[in-house]
């Protein structure tokens, strides 16, 4: 079908052309080459041509060319849909590429505007934590790194660095804005301000100069200035002593709150108000008078301070407005000073008191005080002495006088003494007089300067070291006479001392102990004699113990059988001193003594055997006596003739007391023998002292002696044998009134503590004399001083028993002349002494 297009048409390649103008579409012509195109274009033919060559062609070709012709045609008007979008295109292009060289000469306008002045401008984007930083960064620190700009510690101080972030933080999270005048660590003034800007937080860091930095100078001086104002106020505020501030007038425009308190006011505007006045009218008028003469006013004034007198120091200053003053408390420096006073008097008369002669110099060498021991010492006028003399003038004066030591060179020597001025030590010197005294002179530097002289007289301590020299050698001379042996062992064990009788009773030799030997070495060279380990333990402790160093006394038996008393007697130097004594006769009269004390003893144990089993014997019979006498005297076996009833009774009354008295014997020896058991019960104590008083009835009216009870109706009881609590208290009583006058007291008193009940029964009698005191609570000891009823003595003897029994105890006072108590503890519980035994 080309071909016949061609051959039709009448050329091999046809250049399209009509109104579209002459240029070649070759995509639209498919069949057309690039060749054709480029072809030399002939001359159009007319249309009329084409249309005949187009109706002599077939069908089919009819419909192969309409179809190329359909793509010719919407190939062409898609090449002009591209046309006409490309020059759109490239319109808006050159459009947006105007507006980007508009907008960059605009941006470089605005940088150029904003970088005429020194300043550092961040920018963080919405939503981003990369922010953009432009700037001169010199501006406000050394390091050229950008992004330190955002750490502000490293320009600006740790305060002031804090409300920086503080204010950036709020800034990028709420869009608070801020401006700051700041300094920074360089001492540059800038301003910072924060915006939020199109939703991007900026932050400008902009220089200030001219007249935007003097202001800002004067508004950081005028800060610190505030600041120093506040500082000094709350100190002035605190200060514990009054402050205040006047005007031209001199009346007061401010004080603190001690002033306040001062003057007993609400607070320190209210003083002001009412124009409180801490000091007086004289003191104010003196102040006002030196704040009009321009110059200081400064007094020690009495004040009254809340109430209570005070010596405050008054400082008055004047100044351009008026004046200002503080009241400082010196009320305890006065003490102090009039303590310092007393107590440096003191010690003046302290020194004076002294034996030992004290001179004190200053640093220019010349006398500031002198006790009297001194001028007694020197012989010095006091006139000389008060005038304050320097050290070589008294030294020229006592060498003129003759009572320094002779010297051959005097000048040097005086040289060497002044060399206490510069020493840092105390030296000691000493002065051989010519009156034949010796001093010990010590000079001790001062640490203010000067030089503290002290003289001691040490004759007298010269001639006790000799005497105590003689001493030592007459002590010597003794020990060496003692026929006891002494040795002295020191502290480390080794022997100081020993007497030649300790070596002879030992056998030791004198060469071996002068050479200090060890007690342990001591100890075997004595073990041939006496070999007991356990003994010479106890003398190796007591002689190199440390602690509890307290006399040991032991008897030693010898080998060769003597026997020595050995004693270790600790000395105040840490020494121990050991004596050995021969006690061999001794000792055999001791066991002579102690074989005579055992047979008496067992004697005594027969003599109490021998009273039980005859007081058992005793009672039978004085039984039936007894019961016959009380039958004789029933009625019922026929009337008595008065004399018969007379001795009747006295059968009845002898009997009676030789029952008790057998009794008591037998209750004696029972608990003497360790068989006496008590019936312990509830004892009422009331009762029972009721109950013994009854048994004395008789007797209290016979002698006319009354009885006083001082019991408290709550003392309850304890714990006990009834019977014989109430037997050891009709036995202190019938002793009380047998030893007590007509018409006399007896007085019962009964106390209850803690743990026990005390009983006591006093009397208004002769009393007991002291060399029978402790021989009252023997066996059948008894006294007839003032009784008018001599008993067998066994009354106190079973009164102790029974007490002792019951865990208690008893003692007596007695004044002779006064009368005798005897008083009984007995313990409320029981079952502590049960244990106990």
């Amino acid at each position: 079908m080309p071909d016949t297009i061609r051959k039709r048409c009448g050329q091999e390649t046809h250049p399209w052309r009509g109104r579209f103008g002459q240029a070649c579409i070759v995509a639209a012509l498919p069949f057309t080459s690039k060749a054709a195109c480029a072809e030399p274009r002939p001359t159009l033919r007319p249309v009329t041509d084409y249309i005949d060559a187009f109706t002599a062609l077939e069908g089919h070709e009819l419909a192969a060319l309409a179809l190329t012709l359909g793509v010719i045609l919407f190939a062409v008007a898609t090449a002009i849909a591209l046309v006409r979008t490309r020059t759109r295109a490239a319109q808006r292009l050159a459009a947006r590429q105007a507006e980007i060289n508009e907008l960059r000469e605009e941006r470089d306008r605005a940088n150029a505007l904003l970088l005429a002045e020194p300043q550092v401008i961040v920018v963080w984007p919405a939503g981003g934590d990369d922010p953009d930083i432009s700037g001169d960064v010199s501006l406000i620190m050394r390091t050229p790194l950008a992004r330190r700009v955002l750490a502000f510690g490293t320009w600006l101080e740790p305060e002031k660095a804090h409300a920086m972030e503080d204010a950036v933080d709020a800034l990028r999270a709420e869009g608070r804005g801020f401006s700051l005048t700041l300094t920074t660590l360089q001492q540059r003034h800038v301003a910072v301000e924060g915006r939020a800007i199109g939703g991007r937080a900026v932050l400008r860091i902009k220089d200030l100069t001219g007249t935007k930095s003097e202001l800002a100078e004067l508004a950081a001086d005028h800060q610190q200035l505030r600041r120093d104002i506040d500082t000094v106020g709350r100190l002035l505020e605190a200060l514990p002593a009054p402050v205040w501030a006047r005007d031209a007038t001199g009346r007061l425009t401010w004080v603190n709150a001690a002033y306040a308190r001062a003057v007993e006011a609400r607070d320190g505007s209210d003083a002001v108000a009412r124009n409180l006045e801490v000091l007086d009218s004289a003191a104010r008028e003196g102040a006002s008078q030196a704040r009009e003469a321009g110059a200081f006013y400064e007094a020690r004034l009495p004040v009254i301070v809340a109430g209570t007198r005070r010596i405050l120091q008054v400082i008055d200053r004047p100044s351009p407005g008026g004046s200002a003053g503080i009241g400082i408390d010196v009320t305890e420096v006065e003490a102090m000073r009039a303590e310092v006073a007393r107590m440096t008097e003191a010690h003046r008369r302290t020194l004076d008191q002294l034996s030992t002669a004290v001179a004190m110099y200053s640093a220019e060498q010349r006398l500031t005080f002198y006790n009297a021991a001194f001028r007694v010492l020197w012989g010095l006028e006091p006139a000389f002495l008060d005038s304050g003399p320097s050290d070589s003038a008294v030294l020229d004066r006592l060498r003129a006088a003759r009572k320094l030591p002779e010297q051959a060179d005097f000048r040097n020597w005086k040289s060497e003494l002044h060399d206490a001025y510069r020493a840092m030590e105390p030296r000691q010197h000493e002065w051989y007089l010519p009156d034949g005294r010796t001093l010990r002179v010590v000079t001790t530097p001062n640490p203010e300067g000067g030089v503290t002289y002290l003289f001691d007289d040490v004759t007298a301590s010269l001639d006790l070291e000799r005497r105590f020299d003689r001493a030592n050698r007459m002590q010597r001379e003794t020990l060496d006479s003692l026929a006891e042996a002494v040795a002295v062992f020191g502290s480390n064990g080794r022997a100081q001392l020993f007497n030649p009788a300790f070596a002879r009773m030992w056998e030791l030799s004198a060469e071996a102990l002068s050479e200090h030997p060890h007690i342990t070495a001591v100890e075997q060279w004595c073990k041939p004699l006496y070999d007991d380990a356990a003994n010479w333990q106890v003398l190796r402790e007591a002689i190199t113990g440390i602690e509890n160093r307290a006399a040991v006394r032991l008897k030693l038996e010898r080998k060769d059988g003597s026997v020595l008393d050995c004693t270790t007697m600790p000395l105040p130097d840490g020494a121990t001193m050991l004596t050995f004594q021969d006690i061999t006769d001794t000792e055999n009269i001791e066991r002579a003594l102690r074989e005579r004390n055992e047979a008496l003893e067992a004697a005594d144990q027969m003599k109490v055997d021998f009273v039980h089993h005859v007081s058992y014997e005793l009672r039978s019979p004085l039984t039936n006596i007894i019961g016959f006498a009380d039958l004789l005297t029933d009625s019922s076996t026929g009337p008595l003739l008065p004399k018969q009833a007379e001795y009747l009774g006295y059968i009845t009354t002898s009997t009676k007391a030789l029952f008790a008295l057998i009794n008591n014997i037998l209750d004696l020896a029972t608990i003497d023998a360790g068989a006496m058991t008590l019936e312990l019960g509830p004892v009422d104590l009331r009762d029972t002292i009721a109950a013994a008083a009854e048994g004395i009835q008789d007797r209290l009216k016979t002698e006319r002696i009354e009885l006083k009870v001082d019991a408290p109706a709550d003392i309850g009881g304890f714990i006990g044998d009834e019977n014989r609590v109430k037997q050891v208290l009709y036995n202190l009583l019938a002793n009380a009134v047998g030893f007590s006058p007509h018409d006399a007291v007896v007085t019962v008193t009964a106390r209850r503590t803690d743990r026990s009940v005390v009983v006591a029964v006093s009397d208004s009698g002769p009393g007991i004399p002291p060399e029978v005191k402790d021989k009252v609570f023997d066996w059948f000891e008894s006294h007839s001083n003032g009784s008018r009823h001599r008993g067998a003595g066994l009354g106190l003897s079973l009164v102790r028993s029974f007490v002792e029994l019951h865990g208690g105890k008893v003692h007596v006072d007695s004044i002779p002349g006064r009368g005798t108590t005897v008083t009984c503890e007995f313990p409320v519980d029981q079952a502590h002494r049960n244990a106990a035994e």
